[in-house]
């Protein structure tokens, strides 16, 4: 319980809702206990009349009057309280999914490198709805009646106190007991919702790579294993519903013996005149108004378990460790200062950094080089040699283990992430572009540019031709990651993309590497454009990118084994002269060695 009054915390700018719930829940709980007066009004009054007493019919026309005023303003009340129950269920999903969302954005990349993303959406839809669902459903229905009956145990105590106690007591009989069940329910439902999660990830994740699965005629291996985590939910829902079952019997059972000793108490008070008849029916209403919440406890409880459940699997994602310095905090991102460095010296540099992803074992070990302004440097050496895991380290995605990268004299761990991030562009060797337009797509990292500015950028980086030839020309959608164009037209928004954030660092995770003859010649046209008067970065996968830039790193077991011009590399002995000797080869195992380099010719 505790996890969901933190959760009303987290939203406080809400508190107008909620005392507004509040005020609406005692009108509606003080206008139904009005009703039952006014019948016991109308009973004894129908007694007496029949008695030969009373006022006559004025007196009950008026009574009835009475009653549908009180049922109208009943009516009108307990509605405006559902409907701020309602938009404040709403408005608190909204802020939920909103903060989950900011936290999912300000987390390292370890955190995505260990859970499915299916895993991680299917927890926003899973958990924040259950919990909210709860939260309407005790607003609207639950907080009203439980007013009431904490003014039934008043009433019903001037009365008879022996009928106030049975009533107290069926409070912490049910309570107790559904403790007991809730200490054996919730690990049970904790289990499903984690073989809901691995199943709801897989499922995106097959989804998003259909082409893949339909390639390797894995639809049936895909549906077997969704079924199978599934399956398991439903042995464990079993073994969860048998017990809830059995305990609700018991809680029920308890609650009946209970009812069964107040209504033997009010009827044989009023056989003996200790109550008139109106005084019973009074009692016999109010009783079932005590009676109605805990009907609805079992209910009320399934509920309130999937819900703390729920919330428990929220706040385990929210309490997750942010990256130092994300881009978002709170939930807004801020202000993008200048960048804080200096214009002497390198423009990149790597300082004795050493960085492994599991404490076990190290990628990189006391790495060391220094990138020139407008200097060009390409990273050569075998697949998992730390090629990208160099350029992760750069963009902040990753910290070193020991060491220290400094961008313009600066040790990039100092400043907010955005900001080293803002002056380095990507051009990724998948184009990983985005649902929605062209347009939308190539102003990605600048989203305020004018439509001139990206028909530039578009111009420099060989899409405008295209693009121009497309119905809806740059507002045309392009689908889910870009499926709607073919692998050259998303390099070339890709390298537009990067040209359009005009950044002075330039990261190359060799875009040409996997298209077509035409499209790379097209796609190596903007990349020079792009290149122009910036300091690149390459992770090399050809042998002709290699020759043209200004120094090579090789790197050789997670270490830099040697830099140097193309030239006097060629001639070293090392790994690049070696390539440029396999290339040479016509041999099958010089093929295979070269293919073990990700190198092309």
């Amino acid at each position: 319980m505790r996890s969901l009054i933190r959760l009303l915390g987290v939203a406080r700018e809400l508190w107008p809702y909620y005392v507004g719930i509040a005020a609406a829940s005692v009108a509606t709980a003080a206008l139904a206990l009005l009703t039952p007066f006014i019948i016991k009004g109308a009973t004894d009054e129908v007694v007496a009349q029949t008695q030969g007493n009373g006022g006559g019919v004025p007196a009950l026309i008026w009574l009835a009057v009475a009653l549908l005023v009180v049922e109208l303003l009943g009516t009108v009340v307990s509605n405006i309280g559902g409907y701020l129950g309602d938009v404040m269920t709403t408005r608190l999903k909204a802020i939920l999914s909103s903060r989950y969302y900011a936290k999912m954005l300000s987390l390292p990349q370890r955190y995505f490198d260990s859970n499915l993303t299916g895993t991680i959406i299917n927890r926003l839809t899973r958990s924040i709805t259950e919990t909210t669902q709860f939260l309407q459903m005790f607003s609207n229905s639950f907080f009203p009646m439980l007013l009431t009956v904490i003014a039934v145990l008043v009433i019903t105590a001037l009365y008879s106190p022996w009928l106030a106690l049975l009533l107290v007591i069926i409070y912490p009989v049910f309570m107790w007991l559904t403790a007991l069940t809730s200490k054996r329910w919730q690990p049970i439902e904790q289990q499903k919702n984690t073989e809901f999660d691995i199943a709801g990830g897989r499922f995106a994740e097959a989804i998003g790579q259909i082409r893949v699965v339909k390639s390797f005629t894995s639809e049936l291996r895909e549906l077997a294993l969704f079924d199978r985590h599934y399956g398991r939910t439903i042995g464990l829902t079993q073994q969860q519903s048998r017990f809830w079952h059995l305990m609700d019997v018991a809680r029920r059972g308890a609650l009946n013996l209970i009812f069964f000793g107040v209504y033997a108490i009010i009827f044989t008070s009023t056989a003996s005149g200790a109550f008139t008849l109106g005084a019973m029916v009074l009692l016999i209403q109010l009783v079932a108004m005590a009676k109605q919440p805990v009907t609805m406890m079992s209910f009320l409880v399934d509920a309130s378990q999937r819900a703390i459940a729920g919330s428990k699997s929220f706040f385990e994602a929210m309490d997750e460790a942010p990256e130092p310095l994300a881009a978002i905090g709170a939930g807004t991102p801020r202000d993008t200062a200048p960048w804080p460095a200096r214009d002497d010296g390198p423009m990149i540099s790597f300082d004795h950094v050493s960085f492994g992803y599991d404490s076990d074992t190290e990628v990189l070990h006391d790495i060391t080089f220094d990138v020139a302004p407008g200097e060009r440097v390409a990273f050569v050496g075998e697949s998992g040699g730390g090629k990208t895991t160099l350029v992760n380290l750069l963009l902040g995605l990753y910290r070193p283990d020991s060491g220290v990268i400094r961008l313009r004299g600066v040790d990039v761990s100092t400043v907010p992430v955005e900001q080293l991030r803002a002056e380095i562009g990507v051009v990724f060797q998948e184009a990983a572009l985005f649902s929605g337009t062209i347009r939308e797509n190539v102003a990605y990292g600048r989203p305020g540019a004018s439509a001139s500015e990206i028909e530039s950028a578009a111009t420099k980086a060989n899409a405008h031709e295209f693009v121009a030839k497309l119905a809806n020309g740059y507002a045309a959608e392009i689908g889910e990651r870009g499926i709607k164009l073919s692998g050259g037209q998303k390099q070339r928004i890709a390298v537009a993309r990067a040209m359009l954030k005009n950044a002075p660092v330039l990261v190359l995770d060799e875009a040409t590497s996997a298209l077509d003859s035409k499209s790379e010649r097209l796609v190596q046209a903007g990349l020079e454009e792009l290149m122009a008067d910036r300091t690149t970065l390459i992770i090399a996968h050809r042998l002709s990118t290699i020759s043209s830039v200004d120094r090579i790193v090789t790197l050789k077991n997670g270490r830099v084994d040697e830099i140097g011009s193309p030239a006097e590399l060629a001639t070293s002995g090392g790994i690049y002269a070696e390539l440029l000797a396999l290339q040479a080869s016509a041999s099958k195992a010089d093929r295979k060695r070269l293919q073990a380099f990700d190198i092309r010719a």
